[in-house]
């Protein structure tokens, strides 16, 4: 059986239980999401066996590395583990670090060399230095560097870039992106970020005091309304596509995304690459008919496929629409909905300000 198996369950000193039944793609990036304290991180330490659980299983593509009769030791599983904080060696320079992950590499076929890894990451000018003299985004990147140097079976990432300020953050962003394209290995990410999901995973599961409490395909899960706990952050919606146009003159792109498209602000990206976008429900407003005497540019023909009142501010109403396949959540006041007289199925315009998308 390919793919990633773990079936956990762990009780720690606090009475926090773990109780965990996955199986995630054989490549690819997983996000593991939640809240801090949901079980993020101890799963991610049982999957490596730095910490053991009283009952499991744990399984890649078929090689056994836990059961109640067997524990593989964590040196022994093929892994490579990426921490919040980048912990080299730091009496070693960059290089001697990633030497050091070269004589640790496993015997099966290289799943990326040495050069490929340096240019992937951007690294050829900081091999000489010593961890002491890189900035920290530079010594995360050495570190995943180093990480995938062991030419692991997969990658584990405990929120690589939770200690780094925003704009180190965008900084490392477009080389983690560059990576995932590229290793053809699972990648099990670990994060509270909606915006590092949106990016980088393809699957997502969601995690809330020890147990799932949803998975699937990322754009799929991140569509739900917000009574799934992933929207403990403002609701929000990925939108993928492709660049089918430019416009030099007021400096934006088009996406195309099934038989829709929308007009964003112009960034690095060429025709023909595909984007993802990060959508918030609070941007997102609702008319009965496109007007084109709005400033608004993305007006697109969606049908809605539900209505939620929130709980906890029963003046706001969450709409659900689809534009095809894609979801596409809007929160509005409940005075709105019911002037409109919003329901299920009906045909609208969903509203998108270009401006407001975030990448």
């Amino acid at each position: 059986m390919t793919g990633l198996k773990i079936q956990l369950t762990k009780k720690n000193a606090t009475n926090f239980v773990l109780d965990i039944e996955l199986h995630l793609p054989s490549q690819g990036v997983t996000a593991l999401f939640g809240r801090s304290g949901s079980g993020k991180t101890t799963l991610l330490r049982c999957i490596a066996g730095l910490e053991k659980s009283e009952i499991g299983e744990v399984s890649l593509n078929g090689e056994l590395w836990q059961n109640s009769k067997h524990w593989l030791a964590p040196h022994k599983r093929s892994v490579g583990y990426v921490f919040q904080e980048a912990s080299l060696f730091p009496h070693l320079s960059a290089k001697e670090n990633l030497e050091f992950a070269i004589k640790r590499a496993s015997v099966t076929p290289a799943i990326i060399d040495y050069q490929e890894v340096i240019a992937l990451m951007g690294i050829e000018p900081l091999l000489t230095k010593s961890p002491s003299q890189l900035s920290g985004g530079e010594r995360q990147r050495i570190a995943i560097a180093r990480a995938l140097l062991i030419q692991p079976k997969v990658l584990l990432m405990d929120e690589p870039l939770s200690a780094l300020d925003e704009m180190l953050k965008q900084d490392i962003l477009p080389y983690l992106e560059a990576l995932c394209k590229r290793v053809k290995i699972p990648i099990v990410y670990v994060s509270h970020s909606i915006d590092e999901v949106i990016r980088l995973a393809d699957y997502l599961v969601v995690l809330d005091n020890g147990k799932v409490i949803d998975q699937g395909v990322t754009q799929a899960v991140l569509g739900k309304l917000p009574a799934n706990p992933i929207h403990f952050q403002e609701a929000s919606v990925l939108i993928s596509g492709i660049i089918t146009e430019q416009d030099d003159t007021w400096g934006l792109s088009t996406l195309q995304f099934a038989n829709h498209s929308m007009r964003v602000k112009r960034n690095n990206e060429k025709i023909g690459d595909t984007i993802k976008l990060r959508v918030q429900s609070k941007d997102v407003s609702i008319s009965l008919s496109c007007e084109d005497s709005s400033s608004i540019l993305n007006r697109l023909c969606v049908v809605i496929d539900d209505l939620i009142t929130d709980s906890k501010d029963p003046s706001m109403v969450t709409v659900r629409m689809l534009a095809g396949s894609t979801p596409i959540l809007a929160n509005i006041t409940a005075l709105s909905a019911d002037r409109l007289n919003l329901r299920k199925g009906l045909n609208v315009i969903a509203q998108i300000k270009s401006a407001a998308v975030l990448r």
